[in-house]
């Protein structure tokens, strides 16, 4: 892939730039989480130094093609603007009169941003003849293209793939770091290997647990995730989320594992609750004997310990996904201590994004406490799957 030096002079130069602004809000519309914010701003700077006049497109949400006002990028606009200290313009439009007007009355060194890129519903289009309509009307408004919005390579969208075929293009210092890291995670990983998958569903995760096993030394299972697993060793799992449909599955993997030889660590105790409420009493079980009217809620303080060893002696780890309900205090103790663990690594540590990279930072770790934070954990996932990525592969296409 090309890097943004590549590209030669940029000074004068219109320049469309990918990034993700995903950002999460609260009720009032405030952002709860800038990291992916901050994480463009290596890119941005270096091509405002440039002297390039800068067009940011982002999405917010899932708006399905239709302007709304709830998805209006106008918070992170503002928030990009506090971050580099200049006025970041936001056009009222994608592509319309707006965007138009916004971009030509742009100087070298200034940024504007387009509105959310998912208010047009050529973005996310199945059809090819669409979303490359769509692509052309973005690239009437540049002369180069950047791609710095790791979250999304793996979308076949306009904005992300269709968009590079048609102006000369490069991957920004973003996407650039996230692709060295998940390198070094799936070429000759320094052993041993620990891959830490929580969050909610196991179906989510079967595609990237059926390529580690392969890869990785040892499996640790936390978070919803895990109820499944237990079910699968015969257990009462109470009324703990479940996906009955994937227990054959999972006894599959389990059974694969102790096969070849890898390890798939699981609780053996468990944070259970009467019901899904912050303030629910909370008791400890063992893991295999899990009350029919509780739910689990963390992995126990054995587990977290068994967990965060595991973590410690590795080498290079990547952690996917929460142990529990982090985002409340008393089920958050499980994911404080993987974090922790991390944090202890003597080797390569990478946090995978999604809920993951949010917890270490509400939880109140310092971003350079682990070796790499990711900015897009579906993305992070679908390379760990051995998948393509659309977003990326069009960036190598060019290079060909």
């Amino acid at each position: 892939m090309k890097s943004v030096s590549d590209l030669g002079d940029l000074r004068g130069r219109r320049v469309l730039i990918r990034c993700d602004l995903n950002v999460p809000l609260d009720d009032a519309g405030t952002i709860t989480d800038d990291g992916r914010i901050r994480a463009s701003l290596p890119t941005l700077n270096e091509l405002r130094a440039a002297g390039a006049r800068v067009v940011v497109l982002a999405h917010l949400g899932r708006p399905k093609g239709q302007v709304n006002p709830k998805y209006s990028l106008k918070p992170a606009a503002a928030r990009l603007s506090e971050l580099l200290g200049a006025q970041v313009r936001l056009a009222a439009d994608v592509v319309g009169p707006s965007a138009t007007e916004t971009v030509e009355s742009l100087a070298d060194g200034d940024v504007a941003m387009l509105e959310n890129v998912r208010f047009e519903p050529g973005e996310e289009s199945k059809d090819d003849a669409v979303r490359g309509e769509l692509a052309d009307r973005y690239a009437a408004l540049g002369d180069a293209f950047i791609s710095d919005g790791f979250g999304v390579v793996h979308r076949k969208q306009a904005s992300v793939y269709d968009l590079p075929m048609r102006l000369p293009s490069a991957a920004g210092h973003l996407v650039m770091t996230e692709v060295e890291v998940l390198k070094k995670l799936t070429q000759n990983p320094a052993r041993p290997y620990t891959v830490v998958l929580g969050g909610a569903k196991v179906s989510d995760k079967l595609a990237v647990i059926a390529n580690l096993m392969n890869t990785a030394d040892t499996l640790v299972i936390g978070g919803g995730m895990v109820f499944t697993f237990l079910a699968a060793q015969g257990y009462e799992v109470g009324k703990s989320l479940l996906e009955a449909d994937q227990i054959d599955t999972v006894k599959g993997y389990l059974d694969q594992a102790a096969a070849i030889g890898k390890q798939i660590l699981l609780p053996t105790d468990i944070v259970v609750a009467p019901e899904f409420k912050a303030d629910a009493p909370a008791t400890v079980v063992p893991a295999d004997a899990i009350p029919a009217d509780q739910l689990g809620l963390d992995i126990g303080p054995d587990s977290a310990k068994a967990f965060a060893a595991e973590i410690v002696k590795s080498k290079t780890v990547f952690w996917n996904g929460p142990m529990g309900v982090a985002e409340w205090e008393q089920f958050a103790a499980g994911t404080r201590a993987v974090a922790q663990a991390l944090t202890e690594v003597d080797g390569l540590s990478v946090v995978g994004g999604g809920d993951s990279a949010a917890a270490v930072r509400a939880l109140g770790f310092p971003e350079d406490a682990f070796g790499h934070i990711s900015t897009g954990g579906g993305a992070s996932l679908e390379y760990l799957e051995g998948k393509t990525l659309p977003g990326l592969e069009v960036l190598e296409d060019k290079d060909a």
